[in-house]
This record gives structure tokens, C-alpha cells and sequence, in this order.
């Protein structure tokens, strides 16, 4: 009788009922007319099990992050950068538009916030510059979902408390996914642009740029010091392919960055005699905000803290940056900022220990083996079992929020491709990718209606301007499936990955 839990769950959405309650009710409902009432005390239980957990403290505290920064006036540094850097294109304002939502995603990591912050200064920006409104709102939600892919990523962050991977190994993974749905919606706009006539942007570096003292100072060491770890990046990969080869190179590592140090100062200069002024100090504005992914994946990956310590160390530079040197955030805007990131966070929370609740009545039905042995017996071809898993979740995340569908089926499907040979981290990021592209996905994707409230378009016009966008993002989920170097390798040569 337990088996009929999931379709008593679906019909509960389909009825209006919240997740947080269709979550609940229906495994309740279920064991209660079979007589397992201490079962239900254990599901009930698990609720508050499930939200008490050390990683996932990470969440409240990347979605505080992501809020200080927004108050701080970061989006409008972001999109000032994107456009200078982007702006002179064909479609300008719609590849700043994506650029800005990958620069967003390392900040926010979540694509409700990316849409919302994003879209109500790009959208208007877009329409003023002779875009139809409609294909503003498609182009936003689209590139919105980039943020849970590039770290910090909320879905990843549950993904690896539910089915106890890896964070560190799961955000390095998500770099690149992350990059390649963005390039792909940018080729996909040049492809649009003549057709449509898109138009190009009149200016691309606003003048009269003007940086406080302090945030220059700031930024003329913090450029130093990241270009320095650039170089001293790509001198670790070479000295680690010489040493596959048989040659070792010696050299204190810390040595190496300290003369490294100087020679990034020379090369900046030499760059610095090549732009104009106000597009100097539209990057050096940029830079502060941009150090949290840096900050966030330089601790993880030196060994410095955990991920769970990183949300808290961005939370903290958030302040720093948003009350001393940027100077925009006031302590009077603190509560109304702690609220908001309270309220998202109590959800997500909530939702969260539904899941793992509803996963306790998962494990009593046996579904994961009756799903493992239907999937199993339509094919043997891992190959054909990948795409047809795809499909499948792709659909769920029509209807369904990533977060609750990665703890209600990753427990039933990540067995059952890992016994394929699928490598655990690898099925994760096919998951998180393709659940968090359903985030925009018609009829239920969440952005859709953030885009719709945002931008004042209806939700069936957004809908269908999006479907171009939706067919480059479904290509990259395949190229991502049957291309496991995609995700792979970064994690790899970090050495969280074997």
C-alpha cells in the first residue's frame, strides 16, 4: 500500500496544496490506513532530523551573503562591468545580460535571486534600448539559471547532504557546466541577433566613473594578488604535468607566488596604458564584490575551511565590504535584510526536512529496487538508461523545485547509475543541472513567474520566448551526460575526485 505514496503526493500538487504539506501528508496519510502509527511518529520526527545538520548551515548563510551583497549595490557594479565588457556586441544588453548572471551566480547561487535582482535593473535597460519586452524576460530567466550551477550552489549543497558527496567536489564540478550553458545562450543570441535585429548598445563604458580612495586601494592590491594566482595556477599545472612525466619541480610554492607577485604588477601596468580611464575604474569596482566566489573556492581548495566555514567567511566579507569600503549598506538596512534571508532560508529549511522525511517512507515502500529493476529492465546500455534519465528529469523539474526532487529521487536514481559505472559526483551535476534548468522550464518553472512579476509580461508570452534558450540548455545537459570531462575534470586535478 505504501507503494501508492508518490501518486498521493502528485495529486496533492495538483490540487494546490504546498509541497511542504503534499511532502507530509501523503506518506502520513498512507501509514496511517495501514496501521504504522509509530511510523508516523518517525516521519514526523525526521522533520526536524533532517534540518539539523552542520552542512547545511551553509545554506542560511549563502542566502544572507547573496542579500547583503544585492543591499550593497553590487548588481549595479556587475551589470556597469558586463557592459563594458560585452556591451558593444550584437545584442549588447542581451549578453550583458548573461555575463551578469554568471558573475551573479558566484555570489548568490541561487537563480530566484539572480532573476529578481538582475531583471528589475536589465529588463527595463532592455526595453528602453528597443528590445521587445517578452524576449527581456526570456533571456533573464534563461541565464538565471545559471546560478545554482556555478558555486556557491544551494541544490549541490543539499545534493551532497542527502547522498553524503562531496560540497567542495560538487561546486568544482559545477564551474564548467555553468560557463558552458552561459556561452551557449550567448552563441544562441548571435544567432538571434540578426534575424530578430537585435540592437547593439550606443555606449558601452558609462563616463564620469568616479572610486573612493579606499576601494582603490583595496582593488589595486586585490588585482595583484589575483593575477598572481592566476599565473601561479597555470605554473601548478604545468609543474603538474612535468611531474607525470617524470620531471619534478622542487620549489616552495609560496616562493614561487612571491615572484609572481611583481611580474603580475608589470603586465597589469602594461594593460592599464591600453583602456580609458572610466573603463579602469569600472573594473576596479568590480573587483571587491567578485573576490566572495574567489574567497569562497581559494579557502575550500587550500584547505583553509570547510564549505560550511566559507558561507560563514562570506557572510562576514559581505559586511565588511558592504558597511566600510563600498559604503552602501547601513546598519539600519541589517534587519530588514536578516528577515528576508530568514524567511528564504526557513523555506528552503522546511522543505528540506519534508524531503528527508518523505525519503523515510521512500526506504519502508522498497521503491528505489522496483525503480532500479524497471529502469534496469528497459535497457542494458548505461548509454540509453542516461538519456531516458534525462527525460525524466527533465519533466520532474517541470513541476517539481530541484530541491525537494534531488532528495526524493536521488536516493532511488544515484544507486542505480553509480552500479552502472557512473561516477557519484558526475550523476550529480547531471542531476542539479538538469532540475535547475526546469527552474525555467513552462508550465511551473519558478523563474517563469519571478520574470512574469518582474517584468509585467505574462507568463504563457515569457513561456514561449524562452524555448530557444531552454533548446541550448538542453543540448549542454546532454554534452554534460555523455562528456563526463566536462564536470570531471576540474575536481580531478584538484585532487576531490579520483
Amino acid at each position: 500500500m505504501l507503494a501508492f505514496f508518490l501518486p498521493l503526493f502528485l495529486i496533492f500538487l495538483m490540487i494546490g496544496l504546498p509541497v511542504f504539506f503534499a511532502l507530509l501528508l501523503s506518506p502520513g496519510l498512507l501509514l496511517w490506513l495501514n496501521g504504522q502509527e509509530r511510523d508516523i511518529a518517525l516521519l514526523y520526527r525526521n522533520v526536524y532530523n533532517g534540518m539539523d545538520s552542520f552542512p547545511l548551515m551553509a545554506l542560511p548563510f549563502f542566502v544572507l551573503a547573496g542579500e547583503l551583497m544585492n543591499r550593497g549595490g553590487i548588481t549595479t557594479r556587475l551589470v556597469e562591468f558586463s557592459q563594458a565588457l560585452m556591451g558593444h556586441l550584437r545584442g549588447g544588453l542581451a549578453h550583458v545580460n548573461i555575463l551578469s548572471s554568471i558573475l551573479f551566480a558566484g555570489l548568490s547561487g541561487s537563480a530566484v535571486a539572480d532573476t529578481s535582482a538582475l531583471g528589475s535593473t536589465l529588463i527595463p535597460a532592455m526595453e528602453k534600448n528597443g528590445y521587445s519586452r517578452k524576449f527581456a524576460a526570456a533571456i533573464t530567466a534563461a541565464s538565471s539559471v545559471i546560478g545554482p550551477i556555478i558555486p556557491p550552489s544551494g541544490i549541490m549543497i543539499i545534493y551532497a547532504y542527502v547522498m553524503g558527496e562531496s560540497v567542495a567536489a560538487l561546486f568544482l564540478a559545477g564551474i564548467v557546466p555553468g560557463v558552458l550553458v552561459g556561452v551557449g545562450l550567448m552563441v544562441m543570441v548571435r544567432l538571434m541577433a540578426d534575424k530578430y535585429d537585435l540592437p547593439k548598445a550606443e555606449r558601452i563604458v558609462t563616463a564620469g566613473q568616479t572610486i573612493s580612495k579606499t576601494e582603490a586601494g583595496f582593488s589595486f592590491v586585490l588585482l595583484r594578488i589575483n593575477f598572481a594566482g592566476v599565473l601561479f595556477g597555470l605554473y601548478s599545472a604545468i609543474a603538474a604535468i612535468l611531474a607525470s612525466s617524470g620531471v619534478n619541480i622542487a620549489v616552495n610554492g609560496w616562493l614561487v607566488f612571491l615572484v609572481f607577485l611583481p611580474i603580475a604588477h608589470v603586465i597589469l601596468l602594461r594593460i592599464r596604458r591600453t583602456v580609458s580611464a572610466d573603463f579602469r575604474i569600472i573594473c576596479k569596482k568590480a573587483v571587491v564584490p567578485l573576490q566572495t566566489p574567489i574567497i569562497i573556492l581559494g579557502g575550500i581548495l587550500v584547505g583553509v575551511f570547510t564549505p560550511t566555514e566559507a558561507s560563514a567567511v562570506a557572510v562576514g566579507y559581505a559586511l565588511v565590504v558592504g558597511l566600510f569600503i563600498l559604503r552602501l549598506l547601513k546598519v539600519r538596512d541589517l534587519p530588514g535584510i536578516l528577515m528576508r534571508a530568514g524567511l528564504a532560508s526557513a523555506t528552503v529549511l522546511l522543505l528540506v526536512g519534508a524531503a528527508v522525511a518523505f525519503k523515510t517512507v521512500v526506504s519502508l515502500s522498497h521503491a528505489p529496487e522496483t525503480m532500479a529493476g524497471f529502469i534496469l529492465g528497459l535497457s542494458e546500455n548505461p548509454l540509453v538508461l542516461l538519456f531516458l534519465i534525462n527525460v525524466l528529469l527533465f519533466a520532474v523539474g517541470m513541476f517539481l523545485d530541484a530541491g525537494p526532487a534531488i532528495i526524493i529521487l536521488g536516493p532511488i536514481l544515484g544507486p542505480i547509475f553509480v552500479d552502472l559505472g557512473v561516477h557519484p559526483v558526475h550523476f550529480a551535476i547531471i542531476m542539479s543541472v538538469n532540475l535547475t534548468v526546469g527552474l525555467a522550464t513552462p508550465p511551473m518553472g519558478l523563474v517563469l513567474f519571478v520574470a512574469s512579476s518582474v517584468s509585467g509580461e505574462r507568463v504563457e508570452t515569457i513561456a514561449k520566448a524562452i524555448l530557444p534558450f531552454l533548446a541550448v540548455e538542453v543540448f549542454v545537459i546532454f554534452l554534460i551526460t555523455y562528456v563526463p570531462a566536462i564536470s570531471m575534470t576540474i575536481p580531478r586535478l584538484t585532487g576531490f575526485v579520483q
